[in-house]
């Protein structure tokens, strides 16, 4: 059996992003760069023949996925699993925390000038966000951070990759389908937000 085809069917039967390592134990005559030269030989024929997939590498590994553009025909079948849906809001405050972690919630309120309580405990049950650490502030409030999770589901192989800041909220709308756009605003440096009222963090074990 072709190598190549070996790694293109390992990767066809996984529901998650696999390391070139992992990918390798399929077979005694792949190691890692066999692996590797195997994925860039798969993407340069899939990109040769506009294929409708290709495989990339996330923060866990390598994974055959569907390419962005082809979302919306995806979109129109509902047995057809696809990223979980989020808000303008969700996403505004996912692209600060991504770029000011580890940030408390006093900051991103005071960033964005509203209310944030709801939208991380959202995008803590989308696992995209954790609690890190505490401040060392009155209160030691809860100090956040991006996911592993996050970078898969954005495509991202590790904070490295993020685009500048002005540009992630783009990025991250371009690849995440959402209910709704209206009432997102811009990202603002944090000189030009308003005071958030203080509130008691809860307490976590």
């Amino acid at each position: 059996m072709n190598p190549t085809q070996v790694v293109e069917a390992v990767l066809f039967a996984s529901e998650a992003p696999l390391k070139a390592e992992e990918i390798a134990r399929a077979d005694d005559a792949l190691n890692e760069d066999l692996v590797e030269e195997a994925i860039q030989e798969l993407n340069a024929v899939y990109s040769e023949s506009e294929r409708a997939f290709e495989i990339r590498e996330l923060g866990e590994g390598y994974q055959l996925l569907t390419r962005a553009d082809f979302a919306p025909y995806l979109e129109r079948f509902d047995t057809i699993p696809r990223p979980s849906r989020l808000s303008g809001p969700a996403l505004e405050t996912l692209a600060i925390i991504a770029y000011r972690q580890p940030i408390g919630r006093i900051e991103m309120e005071y960033i964005r000038g509203v209310s944030s309580s709801a939208v991380i405990r959202t995008l803590q049950d989308r696992a995209l966000i954790e609690i890190v650490a505490r401040g060392e502030g009155l209160g030691r409030p809860l100090l956040y951070g991006t996911t592993q999770r996050f970078l898969e589901h954005f495509g991202f192989r590790s904070l490295d990759d993020l685009p500048r800041p002005e540009e992630l909220p783009v990025i991250l709308r371009e690849r995440t389908p959402l209910e709704d756009l209206e009432g997102s605003k811009p990202v603002e440096p944090i000189e030009s937000g308003e005071a958030a009222t203080n509130e008691p963090e809860p307490d976590v074990d």
